[in-house]
């Protein structure tokens, strides 16, 4: 890697998990960050000095990481508000040189190394993205015939998938269109191969609106007038439409039902290994109907389950007597939308612990629900105030709900401690309530309801309902019991 770093005529270089589209999820085949350190997470880059490997983790995956990571690798495990690249220029010495590629930074992130001695990459030295060919685009909805004031240049696969109407679910765990999209007030041009979006933005004559925070660095720098400006199709994807909230509705049925027939498939089988449960809940979905899944579903046993975003699925560990299950899944239907829920079963009777764990995160779900607040940072602290050092060794260190829509996580809206969770939630707009508690000595628990807000209110798309035998009904207060009881007869 010495040898790499001394070719590139570079000190230091930053290695990406994503592609030239800035997606959250690439293939592993992809992703470079995984070529380098071993780690399959979704998200978190590493640093590739003259004398060490670093990879930056939020609180999700510090269990993950410290299993996945090569020998040699540097874990470094960002706590909450810790911000990744602030962490990587303390790593940096300014004069030196850091090496980013191109295509696999934001320019509004690029600009975050003002100052320092960058040089960019045209091509990833790690590995590099494969193009897709022949997309089978599927059309879900009608297209949007948004004019905007000046010529818009859309590089972000969801605005371009939502603008469109259009589909593809030729890759696993996707229905994004894998295109850039432009758009004036006369016409909309989709650009599915590189080189050709290359020669049109290098001809482009002209102001040109972008969106620093989607389009990337290579992209950018081809643009002669680039006009930087928040992408407005960013907020109109975030509030969906009637028909979108009824399609929603529709997947998160079958989903449902998916998820309770693992539920009876767990409870009248033994011997059963996360793999097991994995490749049948695949099964599941598929039966009624799902095109592809949201994400590599997660399927979690034990201490196994501590771990926020596992994705091993693993053959050799299996569900006994006394055991919890994790799984986290969700899919894809003919909308394209994606579907998200997370549920814990025991097999046998819970021990105590697990009761305490499970009542404590329900209580914190429950009361997050039924609450009207106007942003999800005000959602997030009360999910924090019911779960933070409530239960020794048990620590809940992630966000209480992500935005939902044709990716599984979108922005806006969100239910953390984020700039822009402190934006209102609006009616139409669809997110996750998932609080969890999780220890990586023991297990850990998550209980996830996608939903959407209407006349003000919260309504859960999930229907499903609880683990009766995990919940201790002493614990919930009067209030908590009536909340409970409405949910499970929504």
């Amino acid at each position: 890697m010495n040898n790499l770093l001394k070719d590139l005529g570079i000190n230091y270089l930053l290695v990406n998990s994503t592609n030239e589209y800035l997606v959250e999820y690439s293939a592993l085949s992809e992703n470079a960050r995984y070529t380098l350190t071993g780690f399959s997470g979704s998200t978190g880059d590493a640093l590739l000095t003259e004398d060490n490997i670093y990879l930056f983790v939020d609180g999700r995956y510090h269990t993950q990481a410290d299993n996945e990571a090569k020998e040699g690798v540097n874990v470094i495990k960002l706590q909450l508000g810790q911000k990744q690249d602030e962490e990587i220029k303390k790593l940096i010495d300014e004069d030196k040189v850091l090496g980013i590629v191109s295509k696999k930074v934001s320019q509004q992130r690029l600009e975050g190394f003002n100052g320092y001695n960058i040089k960019l990459l045209d091509i990833d030295p790690i590995n590099n993205y494969t193009e897709p060919h022949n997309q089978p685009l599927e059309r879900a909805f009608k297209p949007i015939y948004y004019k905007p004031e000046k010529p818009w240049f859309i590089s972000n696969l969801e605005e371009a998938s939502y603008i469109t109407g259009l589909r593809d679910f030729s890759r696993d765990c996707s229905s994004k269109i894998w295109a850039k999209l432009y758009i004036d007030s006369d016409k909309q041009v989709l650009f599915e191969n590189s080189k050709d979006c290359d020669e049109f933005l290098r001809n482009f004559n002209g102001e040109l609106l972008v969106d620093k925070a989607s389009i990337n660095a290579h992209d950018y720098a081809l643009i002669k007038e680039p006009i930087h400006n928040l992408s407005p199709v960013k907020q109109m994807k975030a509030i969906k439409s009637q028909q979108e909230i009824e399609s929603y509705k529709k997947a998160f049925e079958r989903t449902d039902m998916a998820v309770q027939a693992i539920r009876n498939y767990i409870e009248s089988n033994e011997n059963l290994s996360e793999y097991d449960i994995a490749k049948r809940l695949r099964e599941e979905f598929m039966k009624y109907g799902a095109k592809s899944l949201s994400f590599n579903s997660i399927v979690a046993i034990d201490k196994n389950s501590a771990l926020a975003h596992y994705s091993k699925n693993s053959k050799d560990i299996i569900l006994k007597d006394g055991s919890l299950v994790l799984i986290d899944c969700g899919a894809y239907y003919e909308s394209g939308l994606a579907t998200d829920i997370t549920r814990v079963f025991v097999k046998g009777q819970p021990s105590m612990l697990q009761k305490r764990v499970y009542t404590t995160v329900l209580k914190a779900f429950l009361n997050a629900f039924n609450r009207n607040f106007k942003t999800g940072y005000e959602y997030d602290a009360l999910a924090h105030s019911i779960l933070d050092d409530k239960i020794e060794g048990f620590t809940f260190g992630h966000g209480l709900g992500h935005g939902l829509g044709i990716n599984v996580h979108e922005a806006p809206p969100a239910l953390n401690k984020s700039e822009i969770a402190h934006t209102e939630l609006q009616d139409g707009m669809c997110f996750s309530i998932e609080p969890g508690l999780y220890n990586p000595d023991y297990f850990g628990v998550r209980l996830e309801n996608s939903c959407y807000k209407k006349d003000g209110k919260i309504h859960s798309f999930v229907k499903m309902g609880y683990e009766g035998k995990l919940i201790d009904y002493n614990s919930l207060s009067e209030q908590e019991k009536e909340w409970l009881k409405d949910f499970e007869i929504l």
